[in-house]
């Protein structure tokens, strides 16, 4: 009705964040308005494709369509890190990741690859290789000498929250208060990091949905995202197909997420949250079509 008064709520709210993510060699990502980074998961046992993409040669077309359909990125991992997984050692990761990663930069030259692990010695040899971003869930608390690796590389990384590892993170996950508690570890790592040597442009922020966190937890999460944007850094989402929609929305099988998940990324990026990591880039780059479509101009 005119003349009402001003609606207030989480739509209302828009997360002010920087964009620019500076990569390995100074490359500039700057995405126009959105990033999505396609999952390629060369793994037997991921929680959502787990085996599909074993096969180097399959691993590849479908890191090549993910990019057709839209994807600004690939991330690529060769050791699960679901809730319960096992570890694998760093000979059998990197005999998984590197055939895939080595094709693909040698088809897509100039496509932007990220690589998920823990290890130092992984990331150094997908570096090496032509990675040129570390996505890191554990930030350098699983193998330490990977700030090392960072600091001489100098790579786009993402710095991600756990509270636990993947065996036991979802485990009776507890907070005082979620939000505040994820802001204080940023702002630890980031010290930590940009004082070892690793320029902060480097870095984005992922709270990570999923990893040590119960639905309370996520919930309170998503609707605080600004608060982690006051540190400045760039903000990158992972909730694809995640088990917070079984929660939410009663939806058991990872097949029926793929709708909420479209809703889910689009929400987050009309509040202004830039990066976005998902399976089904061709879904989400429709939904992200619309948003960008349906957002006023500043």
């Amino acid at each position: 009705m005119p003349g009402g008064p001003p609606r207030t709520g989480l739509l209302d709210r828009r997360v002010k964040t920087e964009r620019t993510w500076i990569l390995r060699g100074g490359r500039v990502l700057h995405p126009a308005p959105f990033c999505l980074i396609g999952i390629v998961n060369v793994t037997p046992d991921s929680f959502s494709d787990g085996g599909r993409f074993l096969d180097p040669q399959r691993a590849v077309e479908h890191g090549l369509r993910l990019l057709d359909d839209g994807a600004c990125m690939l991330d690529l991992g060769a050791e699960s890190t679901r809730p319960y997984a096992e570890p694998v050692p760093e000979a059998e990761e990197r005999a998984r990741l590197l055939p895939v990663m080595g094709r693909l930069r040698e088809v897509r030259p100039d496509a932007v690859l990220s690589v998920d692990t823990l290890k130092a010695g992984t990331a150094r040899a997908a570096l090496e290789g032509g990675a040129d971003i570390i996505n890191d869930v554990s930030a350098c608390t699983a193998d330490p000498a990977l700030t090392d690796v960072l600091v001489e590389y100098k790579p786009g990384y993402v710095l991600m929250h756990s509270q636990g590892n993947p065996r036991e993170m979802q485990v009776n996950p507890h907070y005082g208060d979620v939000v505040e508690e994820i802001l204080a570890f940023f702002e630890r790592h980031l010290a930590r990091l940009v004082k070892a040597g690793l320029p902060e442009d480097r870095i984005v922020l992922d709270p990570g949905i999923g990893f040590g966190k119960n639905k309370d937890h996520t919930v309170a999460i998503l609707q605080g995202m600004e608060r982690f944007a006051s540190l400045g850094r760039p903000l990158y989402v992972g909730l694809s197909r995640k088990s917070m929609f079984r929660e939410l929305l009663g939806l058991d099988e990872v097949e029926q997420r793929a709708e909420a998940t479209r809703l889910a990324v689009a929400l987050l990026a009309a509040r202004g949250v830039p990066y976005h990591r998902v399976h089904d880039v061709s879904g989400c780059a429709q939904a992200l079509r619309l948003v960008e479509a349906m957002t006023p101009s500043a």
